[in-house]
């Protein structure tokens, strides 16, 4: 049986944290345990309360407990193929929230993809289209059927594997920019420094975020 632990810090303006996850691998299931929002902006207390643990068979299912809110949340998924096109698709079920949400992939080839998402029972649904322009550049509309707005998000990944991201939500003129960099960092660590933009309060400081990630293997 493999395990792994990983240690997620970060920090967002006054208010630090640090988050852990540990996953382990017995047969074809995924057993993992983690918390997080262990905050310690104050230097002296954490706080335990949001722990999880999952247990997944990959490609098949997903069953998610939220000990503190005593909730489950389940989640099964399959592929298959139409006209030779690949389709994903996954019905997940919030149990306190008395949730049930539908997410559709169509795999028309390497580089473009048409995805849905709707939560039943409600006009909650989402089209998003994913196109790969050389392998490196990732463009993703999306349109709220529900707000009747679209979001915009493009990706590129440079220095072998960092990856810079900006989305753009047009409702709320939110503008969001994340680099997420591991060419700075040995092979085991990643770091990610995320900036918030409202543009609809014109010109000002950003939001910004840093977050970093250590994996250990056993």
């Amino acid at each position: 049986m493999n395990a792994a632990v990983s240690f997620i810090g970060g920090t967002n303006g006054n208010k630090k944290g640090l988050s852990a996850i540990l996953a382990a691998n017995p047969g074809d299931l995924k057993l993992r345990a983690s918390l997080s929002d262990t905050n310690f902006s104050d230097g002296s207390t954490l706080n335990f309360d949001d722990l999880f643990l999952s247990v997944e068979k990959p490609g098949s299912f997903i069953i998610d407990f939220d000990i503190p809110e005593k909730d489950v949340q389940f989640q099964f998924m399959n592929t298959f193929k139409l006209e030779g096109k690949q389709i994903n698709w996954s019905y997940t079920h919030m149990r306190n929230d008395h949730r049930t949400v539908l997410d559709g992939t169509l795999v028309f080839d390497t580089a473009n993809k048409l995805s849905a998402r709707h939560e039943l029972g409600s006009f909650n649904c989402k089209l998003k289209y994913s196109y790969v322009h050389r392998g490196l550049t990732t463009f993703e509309p999306c349109y709220d059927l529900e707000k009747k707005s679209w979001d915009l998000a493009v990706s590129r990944r440079i220095l072998g594997g960092d990856l810079i991201k900006a989305n753009y939500e047009t409702l709320s003129q939110v503008l969001g920019v994340e680099w997420s960099c591991s060419s700075l960092v040995n092979e085991d660590g990643r770091v990610k420094v995320s900036a918030s933009f409202n543009l609809a309060e014109g010109f000002h400081t950003p939001k910004l975020s840093v977050q970093s990630m250590w994996n250990f293997q056993a």
